[in-house]
């Protein structure tokens, strides 16, 4: 009952040595999936998807003192953990519906495409620049001129607005947006290092489950590995790369007779 058991237990484990030989019997399937997915990651990122360029602005937040309502406020220059709190507060005034629906209105006449506030809300992207004062407003859309056009704008209507609502504060413009022929998506180079990844995964995978379901004897040493029975005989293959002189002069010497 033991023996049995242990012989049970011997017949599921995994001979790693067999899964290594048999995936580089066809490693040249691993290059060949993985030149195809770089191939398909490469056309995809260069042909499907919509190339996208950005501009930015950078924006000088002047926060020594100010008032917002009934509150007043002074902030000296060293405090500049309150001045990222600042930047925050003009980021969400700067993608409310009011200030985008009037950088919505100062770009009539410039595009031949209106956008709603939603759209605008999307493009814009808001971030101080190191934790300091300076606030960084980007905008990504599919035309380089369409985003200059349109950061530059916001540098035009945000110091108003700002004003506006927070009394004392100002902002002044450090650096303007310009148009950038540089797609910033998607980046070619990486889909096609993914697609390439991700084929030759994908064919190591399907190739170690083959050889995990692969149930056949290859040979003796497989059957002395895992049962112990004795090996009484073994049928050469006659077809083999070793054998195939021995074949050839046995096939000719039985057409001569």
């Amino acid at each position: 009952m033991t023996n049995e058991k242990v012989k049970s237990q011997d017949y599921y484990v995994i001979d790693f040595l067999h899964i290594v030989k048999s995936v580089w019997r066809r490693i040249w399937l691993v290059v060949l999936v993985a030149v195809i997915g770089g191939v398909v990651g490469f056309l995809y990122s260069s042909l499907l998807i919509t190339p996208q360029y950005s501009s930015s602005i950078m924006l000088y937040v002047n926060n020594s003192s100010f008032s917002l309502g009934s509150s007043s406020f002074s902030i000296s220059s060293s405090e500049l953990t309150a001045a990222q709190s600042l930047v925050k507060t003009y980021t969400v005034i700067l993608k409310n519906k009011t200030t985008l629906d009037q950088v919505n209105e100062k770009l009539k006449g410039k595009l031949d495409v209106e956008y709603t506030w939603t759209e605008l809300y999307n493009m814009i992207d808001a971030s101080s620049v190191n934790d300091t004062e300076i606030l960084e407003v980007k905008v990504t859309t599919d035309d380089p001129k369409v985003a200059a056009d349109i950061v530059n704008t916001i540098a035009e209507v945000l110091p108003d607005r700002i004003s506006e609502i927070i009394e004392g504060s100002s902002m002044e413009v450090v650096d303007v947006g310009a148009v950038r022929e540089q797609k910033v998506y998607p980046n070619v180079t990486r889909f096609t290092e993914v697609g390439t990844l991700f084929g030759a995964v994908v064919a190591l995978i399907a190739l170690v489950i083959a050889a995990l379901l692969d149930d056949t004897i290859h040979d003796d040493e497989y059957i002395l590995r895992t049962y112990d029975y004795p090996i009484l005989a073994k049928v050469p293959n006659l077809l083999g790369s070793s054998d195939k002189h021995y074949a050839y002069y046995y096939q000719r010497k039985k057409n001569v007779k």
